[in-house]
């Protein structure tokens, strides 16, 4: 097969498909348009996206108790919507996230963060809700001034049409280079989860330019602890192309009404999927990688050793081209621990038959011989269509 032909391939069917994710036992797929009990949804259209589609976007818990946490990027040019998240709302109890694709609304200065903070304001009005208990969460082109009036329209067209079947019109609305929805509605161990994510390019923690939202009538104790330990080892883990967004975070709400807790392993499994697709769909890759660097000094040193060799341009482009060049991860390692007094890393330190595999995933490893600690990092493979999707993304 000729490297990057099926790059406008459809996503596969079934929700857990990766190799390296078990889904926890008794869960049942549903259809994603439906969202969690008690949650709804919409999308509308006010002319954000050149392609005409949905980019406008809401997702409303009816519950007031809703119990809820948010992660948020740590670039430190964050976008107006991370800055109105970080001090206006009320990250404890998000009734509601308002959503636009098409326009980051970063590097905008205050009068991006106006425009952010009246579009949780318009919402709210929608919603009969208090404008702290609204999310806003904007992707696209950064330093593009908001045209502020259309989306307000936008906000209440998709106000209008919540339903709780919404789920997908939800999710068209939150993407952007995406070549499929990432989306999905399970139900285990009595309770309901609803998630929807959207992510291609721009990927690396912390965290990755994603949006992601979480509904679910479980009772969850601590939603900022569960959230953060889940992220950490999910989209904490991806990387496409080492770039740092502006504007990414995930969102997680819970109602309790089930009475039921979390399933173990059910948010992780579910959020390390959608991590794991938004590397499978890295803005024009055909493949996708698990590095897992293992015998480290330290964790620390496991991470920084495989993120060097998940981002190595030539490691990336060896699981482009199905070229099982070893000595590429050798290089790309040892970069990584400049300085230090480390073995000579040789072929039978590393595994790396599966990068010249046909296989859509491919298992990469590396031990270092220096201790017991190990790191996985997930990343995409660097072709042609990378280049032309970013070389004329404003063009």
């Amino acid at each position: 097969m000729t490297p990057g032909a099926d790059a406008k391939r459809s996503s596969p069917v079934g929700f857990f498909r990766s190799r390296w994710v078990d889904a926890p036992a008794g869960v049942e797929e549903l259809d994603p348009a439906q969202l969690a009990p008690g949650f709804r949804a919409g999308g509308a259209h006010c002319g954000l996206k050149k392609d005409g589609g949905t980019d406008v976007g809401l997702v409303v818990c009816d519950e007031e108790n809703v119990r809820s946490a948010m992660v948020l990027t740590r670039n430190a040019s964050a976008a107006a919507p991370i800055r109105v998240c970080r001090t206006v709302t009320d990250l404890e109890q998000v009734r509601a996230a308002v959503v636009n694709s098409g326009n980051a609304n970063a590097e905008t200065g205050e009068k991006g963060y106006d425009d952010a903070l009246d579009m949780c304001r318009r919402a709210a009005d929608a919603l009969g809700i208090e404008a702290a208990s609204v999310a806003v969460a904007e992707t696209g082109t950064i330093g593009v001034p908001l045209p502020i009036g259309a989306v307000l329209i936008g906000i209440e067209e998709a106000a209008a049409g919540l339903a709780a079947d919404g789920g997908n019109a939800f999710s068209e609305a939150i993407t952007t280079t995406d070549r499929w929805p990432k989306r999905c509605t399970l139900r285990a161990g009595g309770v309901t989860l609803s998630a929807q994510a959207k992510g291609a390019g721009m990927i690396e923690p912390n965290m990755a330019t994603m949006l992601c939202f979480v509904q679910t009538d479980a009772v969850v104790e601590d939603p900022a602890g569960l959230l953060g330990a889940v992220t950490d080892a999910s989209f904490n883990r991806i990387t496409v192309d080492g770039q740092m967004s502006t504007n990414d975070c995930v969102l997680l709400q819970a109602t309790g009404t089930s009475g039921e807790s979390l399933p173990a392993g059910l948010l992780e499994a579910v959020l390390t999927q959608l991590a794991i697709e938004i590397v499978r769909d890295g803005e024009g890759a055909v493949r996708v990688a698990q590095i897992t660097v293992s015998e480290a000094a330290s964790a620390a040193e496991a991470e920084r050793v495989a993120r060097a060799i998940a981002n190595s341009p030539l490691v990336k482009t060896a699981l482009f081209g199905r070229d099982p060049n070893w000595g590429r991860i050798a290089q790309a390692a040892g970069a990584a621990l400049a300085g230090e007094d480390l073995e000579e890393i040789g072929v039978d330190s590393i595994d790396a038959a599966e990068l010249g595999a046909e296989t859509e995933e491919a298992e990469i490893g590396l031990r270092l011989g220096r201790g017991e600690h190990a790191a996985q990092v997930w990343f995409s493979d660097l072709g042609y269509e990378y280049v032309r999707i970013n070389a004329e993304y404003t063009t």
